[in-house]
């Protein structure tokens, strides 16, 4: 009886932590951080990108100017962004977006 309600009880925890740990993963993630292992390789730490190998500013005027739906749909579907990049969430793109804009004041 005890040993059926001590099981009990572990596979409880571990469902709980099976579904928590993964959430708790993604509470990590912001903006900075997302940028930092996607975006900052090709596009410099500032996002001033690399003229010489055509990767654009993302603090440019030019990219001032776009809407915030418009920066996200290039983040998703510009053709030599890699997979990682266009299959990001969309809440983890407007994190990215709204960490670019912070980099543009």
């Amino acid at each position: 009886m005890k040993t059926t309600k001590l099981v009990m009880l572990v596979m409880t925890i571990a469902v709980a932590l099976f579904i928590l740990i993964p959430n708790l993963s993604w509470a990590g993630d912001d903006g900075a951080a997302i940028f930092k292992a996607k975006c900052a390789a090709c596009h410099g730490a500032d996002a001033t990108g690399k003229p010489a190998a055509k990767v654009p500013s993302l603090v440019s005027d030019d990219a001032k100017k776009l809407s915030d739906d418009a920066f996200a749909k290039a983040v998703t579907e510009t053709a030599k962004h890699p997979g990682t990049v266009k299959s990001l969430a969309p809440d983890q793109v407007k994190m990215t977006v709204t960490y670019i804009r912070s980099l543009q004041k």
